[in-house]
């Protein structure tokens, strides 16, 4: 297993993906999210270079606090789980994170979520006392 960093021109990979997704990428998409600076799309890959996980990191910035990173999604296959790939790509974000000079990291899931749980708990991160989030769908 390699984890890849994509860039522009890597949309084919994001495609090849697609099953890791929520919902099918299209190839504008990911073209967008490719070509947008502070927007980070890592994949692991098996050694046949089939698409098997992703992370997806967003930099965000606010003028008291500077630059963090906010892990956005992780996904692992099914049957490529509870063998490191998650904590792997978790740890590739943070070490991109601390290339661009960003402050720390974050991410939001919940208990209902084990695999996440173990995977970030794996790659260091710190559990937060409980918060209560809010959404809109537009």
């Amino acid at each position: 297993m390699r984890i890849s960093r994509l860039a522009r021109g890597d949309e084919a990979v994001v495609l090849a993906g697609r099953e890791l997704f929520d919902r099918p990428p299209t190839a504008e998409w990911a073209a967008g999210f490719l070509a947008r600076d502070g927007h980070h799309l890592l994949f692991a890959l098996s050694d046949d270079d089939e698409p098997i996980g992703f992370v997806s990191g967003v930099e965000t910035m606010h003028p008291d606090k500077g630059t963090e990173m906010f892990l956005y999604e992780l996904a692992v296959e099914e049957a490529s789980r509870n063998q490191g790939i998650g904590r792997a790509l978790v740890r590739a974000l943070a070490d991109l994170a601390r290339e661009r000079g960003c402050y720390g990291m974050w991410v939001l899931t919940d208990d209902g979520n084990p695999a996440a749980l173990r995977a970030y708990t794996a790659a260091g991160g710190e559990r937060e006392p409980v918060a209560v989030m809010f959404s809109w769908t537009f």
